[in-house]
Formats: structure tokens, C-alpha cells, sequence
């Protein structure tokens, strides 16, 4: 807690709606607000909505991991994930009274291939994601009905769809409100301010990497080589 004689608002609640990172957008290009059109806000929108697709393959993004559950049933192998999971970071199958928790590897698209009798069935221990516009994750061994499975996994989704109407929020942390502001008056620069792209490249690129320095996980890696393995 700060002291009590320090004067600050005590808040945490700064979130721009898309209209004003816009405007600030703009303002970066060297565009007044009372020079922007209907015509820029539309444009304003469809760059806000690329830098987030462009974003979603920068994984991971933090603030976009839910779990996720799967009931499983005896016999079927494949089953539908929401068409805006963007990657299975990591899997896991619960079953048993009282609940244990496995952890499931992931295969390759060759990997499963290569297995010869893929009906087999047991309990899970590898998945397939099929990354389709409709994506599927594929179990294997097959459920077997010696006990009731129910998958878990953490997902990162696609960021929501970004708009300037209605005071609408982007969907984006604070932390990263200074990279996405200065990433959407980079792509605007290309049509409004060419001159300016390069400038404000590298001032989203330094924005990005700041925020994306942080945007992890704050454990300790260990790493122990397997020295039993090894032989003259």
C-alpha cells in the first residue's frame, strides 16, 4: 500500500475505448482530430483488427490462456474446439474417483499418421490439434470405456474483434496499450504517412518488445542432462 500522504487516484482502471487509441493513432501520423473522416475510422478499424491477427500469431499472449474441458466419450477419437482457440499450450486428462490428472503429449500431424491401428482404444495418452477453420483435436488411444475421461486443456483464443463505435474497449491488457497504440499508427503510416513508417516502426517495434518482455510466466527453468544414457 502507498503511504497515505501520497496523492494518487488509488485507481487501476485506465482502458481507452478503440475511438480515442485512434485518435492517438492519428495523432502520431500527424493527423488532427478534426481532420479525421468517417473515411479514416473505418480504415482505423480494419488496421486495428490486422495488428490484432498479426498479434495472435505472436503467441503467447497471457491474457487470451483460459482451460478449456472435454467431456470424452467411449469410441469417438476426434472431437470440435471452438474455431477461436488459436493453440493448445498444454493438455491434461482427469478421470477416477477420487480425480487424478495425466498429462497428455502432443503429436505432430506426421505423428499420427505414422501410428498403424489408430482405433485402438484405451486410456488417452497423445492428442493431434488439427489447426482447420473449424479445428478438431484428435485423441489417441481411443477413449475406452473402463472409466470416465474428461480432457483440460489451457487454450489461447483469439483476441475479440475491435471496433470504434459505442465506446467499445479493446480487448488488449494495459501493459500492452502503449505496443498496440504505436503498432496501429505504424500500419496507418503506410497510407497517411509514408514518410513516417519507418520512424514509427521502430517506436512500436521498441513498444512490443518492452511488453512482450513481460508478458511470460515467472518461473525458474531447470534443465538436467540424462548422463545415464550416455556410453563409450
Amino acid at each position: 500500500m502507498f503511504p497515505a500522504a501520497v496523492n494518487t487516484t488509488r485507481t487501476y482502471n485506465f482502458n481507452p475505448s478503440g475511438a480515442e487509441i485512434v485518435l492517438d493513432a492519428f495523432g502520431r501520423c500527424q493527423i488532427r482530430p478534426t481532420e479525421i473522416t468517417q473515411a479514416h475510422m473505418l480504415a482505423a478499424r480494419m488496421k486495428m483488427n490486422l495488428l490484432l491477427s498479426e498479434w495472435s500469431n505472436n503467441q503467447v499472449n497471457l491474457w487470451e490462456v483460459s482451460l478449456q474441458t472435454i467431456p470424452l466419450i467411449q469410441g469417438s477419437a476426434t472431437y470440435s474446439v471452438p474455431a477461436e482457440i488459436v493453440m493448445i499450450l498444454d493438455m491434461y486428462i482427469s478421470y477416477g474417483t477420487p480425480s487424478n490428472d495425466r498429462y497428455l503429449n502432443p503429436l505432430s500431424r506426421t505423428e499420427y499418421a505414422s501410428i498403424a491401428n489408430k482405433t485402438a482404444q484405451g486410456s488417452p495418452s497423445q492428442f493431434w490439434f488439427d489447426r482447420l477453420i473449424s479445428p478438431t483435436v484428435t485423441f489417441y488411444l481411443v477413449p475406452d470405456g473402463a472409466l470416465s475421461y474428461t480432457a483440460k486443456y489451457y487454450a489461447v483464443r483469439q483476441t475479440q474483434d475491435a471496433d470504434v463505435a459505442n465506446g467499445y474497449n479493446v480487448e488488449v491488457q494495459s501493459r500492452w496499450m502503449a505496443a498496440f497504440t504505436a503498432g496501429l499508427a505504424w500500419m496507418l503510416s503506410e497510407t497517411y504517412m509514408p514518410q513516417l513508417e519507418d520512424k514509427l516502426f521502430a517506436r512500436y517495434q521498441r513498444a512490443w518488445n518492452i511488453a512482450a518482455a513481460q508478458d511470460t510466466e515467472n518461473t525458474p527453468l531447470y534443465i538436467t542432462p540424462r548422463l545415464g544414457s550416455y556410453f563409450r
